[in-house]
């Protein structure tokens, strides 16, 4: 059984407080929803969630069958979509999935390569450079990317950035077939997106 633990955990930018004294428990089939107006810390929270950023206390806990996870396992077993993460322009969609899970520590296939983007629907583009993507395409293969991991643990910010009717219609379809096995935790503003989860966590100014 995979589970996340958030014990105490608080965040301070000099004297500006903007997590504080933070618990949450999240088990496997569960998903979140990190809720709140804008500046009250969703991103802030992913980011200490993926130990982009350290606490000013407190801790966040990783565990698969009350075993704790070290940091190069999980490194290995979560993935993040955000509008503000990076693609290699000048590689083609087939290269950047290749480049990631090389990172990664594996190699992916061809025929990988062709479902995860059917699933996004980008069936037909692989080859194209991501510079001539249109931004709702780099969104739909981000979320190629962090499928290509097959994540224990998936954060999203800003779920539907970018993304057309359709776009959203995959994103909402990907979350599902991810819930059941998986962990998965989304930050958004955007009431129609409250439902892809199954509680929230609200911040506050």
């Amino acid at each position: 059984m995979l589970a996340i633990k958030v014990e105490s955990l608080k965040k301070n930018f000099g004297e500006r407080k903007v997590i504080s004294s933070l618990n949450l428990e999240i088990r496997q089939g569960e998903s979140v929803a990190i809720t709140g107006p804008n500046g009250s810390g969703k991103t802030t929270l992913l980011k200490l969630l993926l130990a982009l950023l350290r606490p000013s206390s407190g801790k966040v806990t990783y565990f698969d069958n009350d075993r704790v996870l070290s940091r190069e396992e999980l490194r290995h077993r979560i993935s993040f979509v955000a509008p503000y993460l990076s693609l290699y322009d000048q590689l083609s969609a087939e290269e950047n999935l290749q480049f990631f899970t090389a990172v990664r520590g594996r190699n992916i296939t061809g025929k990988e390569i062709d479902s995860l983007l059917l699933r996004v629907g980008l069936e037909g583009r692989g080859m194209d450079l991501v510079s001539d993507y249109s931004t709702g395409m780099k969104q739909r293969l981000k979320y190629a990317v962090a499928l290509s991991n097959k994540p224990d643990f998936l954060l999203i910010d800003e779920p539907s950035s970018g993304l057309d009717d359709s776009g959203k219609a995959m994103m909402t379809a990907l979350i599902e077939e991810q819930r059941s096995g998986s962990i998965i935790i989304i930050a958004t503003n955007e009431k129609e997106e409250y439902s892809l989860a199954s509680q929230q966590c609200r911040l506050d100014q």
